[in-house]
């Protein structure tokens, strides 16, 4: 994959720059659809195959090799740095992340470490260095998970409906969330800055969970660390890409951040999202299940997507939250060739 000429379609888009095309790429690209990758998951867990480079940098290229997109995200998990850190985490099928030692007070936030990416994650930083020297013609991403979002699974000790749990501890333990969002952001600054160091061209941080909370919320709860976060980030002279599912109410609150672009699910129109002041470069937001759906409804939806994301610069299409296992691989090529060609002519 390094023979070539460099894609850096998504990289203008990230800076608002015109480009060619819209360039596309797909959240959970790497792995849950593909027949390669199940198989792989038959012998391999998630962790086991994220510990071995060559693996883990094979399941990360596939979709570059089969749908012709413009960027690569690495494949890994937002767990992967927290053993480092001293949480006893497992990626259980059907379950997701199950954490033994949740946080229940103030005394647990002050036990837990800090990591040294070299020491405790090099596999994820030598996959990085292979895909990106050897292996890779488009930028690749690199990512980390927001505070709020790993908290509610150190708090609630896996996935959760509701985050009450963590709300709580939110409302009633102020001391203690803040100490905790202080070791998250400081975990999430080193370990990122890693990433960009191995080689990543850009970064996403998830914050899959945050529109649990309303903006008052938000805005004195989070904020603050993400500002933080961000703007040591920025050191790095790299795109910065922020993303929540059932968080469009935040969107504004994003916009403020020194990032360059802002994720939304499929909840918000792109239109509105201008309407609303967001100038920055806007990325999405196709209904994932749609791509179940047949291609005729497909090609309508994703056209009046493309049209409203072009109608001003900087646009970057994906999905409103990730590729799950019964989309088919076909139709995620067929969509990022007509992306290509159908923004190509409207250029």
């Amino acid at each position: 994959m390094s023979q070539g000429t460099f894609n850096d379609t998504f990289l203008k888009a990230c800076r608002g720059e015109k480009t060619d095309h819209v360039p596309v790429w797909y959240m959970r690209q790497a792995g849950r659809s593909q027949p390669e990758y199940r198989k792989l998951k038959e012998k391999y867990s998630l962790f086991e195959i994220t510990h071995q480079p060559e693996l883990g940098a094979y399941v990360t290229r596939l979709p570059v090799e089969q749908y012709g997109v413009d960027a690569a995200i690495l494949y890994k998990d937002i767990m992967s740095p927290l053993p480092s850190i001293g949480v006893d985490v497992e990626i259980k099928s059907g379950i997701g992340p199950v954490i033994s030692n949740p946080i229940q007070s103030l005394s647990d936030v002050e036990k837990l470490g800090e990591i040294t990416p070299e020491e405790d994650v090099p596999y994820v930083l030598d996959t990085i260095k292979l895909l990106t020297t050897e292996q890779l013609n488009v930028p690749l991403i690199g990512f980390a998970g927001a505070p709020f979002t790993v908290a509610s699974y150190m708090i609630e000790g896996g996935p959760s409906k509701n985050y009450n749990k963590t709300k709580a501890f939110m409302y009633t333990e102020p001391k203690a969330w803040f100490a905790l969002m202080d070791k998250l952001a400081d975990m999430t600054i080193t370990y990122v800055k890693a990433q960009i160091d191995a080689g990543a061209k850009a970064i996403q941080i998830f914050d899959s969970w945050v529109g649990a909370l309303n903006v008052a919320d938000y805005r004195y709860f989070i904020k603050p660390v993400m500002e933080r976060i961000f703007t040591s980030l920025r050191e790095k002279n790299v795109p910065l890409i922020m993303f929540g599912v059932g968080a469009s109410h935040l969107a504004k609150e994003w916009h403020d951040l020194p990032l360059d672009v802002v994720g939304l699910d499929w909840r918000t129109q792109l239109d509105e999202a201008r309407a609303l002041g967001l100038t920055k470069t806007l990325q999405g937001n196709l209904d994932p299940a749609i791509l179940l759906a047949p291609w005729e409804v497909i090609e309508e939806r994703v056209t009046e997507i493309l049209d409203k994301g072009m109608a001003s610069p900087g646009y970057i299409f994906n999905l409103g939250h990730g590729v799950f296992p019964q989309v088919q691989p076909e139709t995620l090529k067929r969509l990022t060739t007509f992306i290509h060609e159908y923004s190509a002519n409207r250029q």
